[in-house]
């Protein structure tokens, strides 16, 4: 069954149509280019050793999120994040939400779908984050179907052959799940998909927001990956955000860091939302080694 739309809040809301209207024509993303460096993305490189059989082949993982299509995110940004994918040449490409800003048009849609289907990656999992669920969530789910993405909230796959000892579970939004349970339902979807891979050698598991990972601290994940901090977006020298609304995103704002034998890796994501410009927050898309 396709997913709706989920509400948020009239401050919110106000604050997209007025956006919607003075970022019309997407200038803003034409005005950041003008800066040096503006379109630059960075290929975070990381090798894992996670006891897999040794007569199995490394898995080659790449991780992208928070493209936000729309009007303050560039084309040759995301030209050069989708290259960086390309050249990483995944068996698995993982995509972690936030796909659109101010809507899910026709437009973005059919661009999205065009982005993902150039990655040959023989498997390509996503989530959905808060933009999206604002957004027109099943329009972006067909796209990325369409383009051979298998979308997961609360739900668990384990990958093909030879990578079948690796099982990924993709989590819910928790920023926007807050409008459509208890904390005991969402607990309980989590914990089924959990469950599915529980066997598997390398569990994945992966979320928009840092925040999830209350709902799989401690149940055995090897990795999970993540994105929608934007590093800060707007940030100090030395990386330090100036604000940063995911709670756990304060701790761990972007980067690799080991939390209870969990290897959590938080994206920077690679496009712009509210505010065109970033500052000590680079945009990053990951490859990983698994072995």
């Amino acid at each position: 069954m396709p997913r709706k739309r989920r509400p948020y809040g009239e401050r919110h809301r106000r604050l997209e149509k007025l956006l919607a209207a003075l970022y019309v024509g997407g200038w803003p993303a034409r005005l950041w280019r003008m800066f040096p460096g503006a379109d630059d993305v960075r290929l975070e490189r990381h090798e894992l050793a996670l006891g897999r059989d040794p007569d199995r082949p490394p898995l080659k993982l790449a991780f992208a999120s928070d493209f936000h299509l729309g009007p303050t995110t560039s084309r040759q940004i995301l030209d050069n994040a989708f290259a960086l994918l390309r050249e990483a040449a995944p068996d698995v490409l993982v995509l972690g939400g936030d796909y659109v800003f101010l809507g899910a048009t026709p437009e973005r849609v059919r661009e999205l779908n065009d982005r993902v289907a150039t990655v040959p990656a023989p498997s390509k999992v996503a989530v959905l984050g808060n933009h999206d669920f604002w957004a027109r969530p099943a329009r972006l789910e067909v796209a990325l179907s369409a383009a051979g993405t298998i979308i997961l909230v609360n739900e668990a796959l384990r990958l093909p052959p030879p990578h079948d000892d690796v099982g990924i579970v993709g989590l819910d939004d928790p920023f926007t799940s807050l409008e459509v349970g208890d904390h005991a339902s969402r607990q309980r979807a989590v914990d089924q998909a959990l469950d599915k891979v529980s066997d598997a050698r390398v569990r994945i598991a992966v979320c928009h927001s840092p925040d999830g990972l209350a709902w799989i601290r401690g149940r055995g994940m090897h990795l999970f990956l993540c994105g929608h901090t934007h590093g800060g977006h707007i940030a100090l020298p030395g990386y330090r955000p100036l604000v940063m609304p995911s709670p756990v995103g304060k701790l761990y704002p972007h980067g690799r860091h080991q939390v209870d034998g969990t290897t959590l890796f938080v994206s920077r994501g690679v496009g712009g939302s509210i505010v065109p410009m970033r500052t000590w927050a680079p945009p990053d898309v990951a490859a990983f080694t698994i072995r």
